[in-house]
């Protein structure tokens, strides 16, 4: 039986860093806008009903980190536009350059109608 083997380096495992998002839902696209302060601002196209512009933020995250999605998680702010989310197995400094390099390339996702 083969061994699963993690794509995450032996010194972040474990290791969980929490950033701050300011989220806009019924964007006309998915689009991290930058940081202001400590907190970045996300555009998701989904609407804020039934958790699913959280849902859009969880993706687009994932996407945007190259991790996947079971290793973010919104800790506070489920029903509110200020959220905190964690994050498994990166350092602040790499999500930060990570976030940055993705707020150029907008993500596209099927519209839900």
């Amino acid at each position: 039986m083969a061994t699963k083997v993690s794509k995450i380096s032996p010194e972040f495992r474990g290791r969980e860093t929490v950033i701050q998002i300011k989220l806009i839902p019924k964007s006309s696209k998915d689009q991290i806008l930058g940081k202001e302060g400590d907190v970045y601002r996300v555009k998701v196209t989904a609407p804020p009903v039934e958790g699913l512009a959280n849902e859009a933020l969880v993706e687009l995250l994932a996407k945007t980190l190259k991790i996947p999605k079971r290793d973010l998680k919104i800790v506070s702010g489920l029903r509110s536009r200020l959220k905190s989310v964690r994050v498994r197995g990166l350092a602040s400094d790499e999500i930060a350059r990570l976030l940055e390099k993705g707020k150029a390339l907008p993500v596209s996702r099927p519209r839900n109608n």
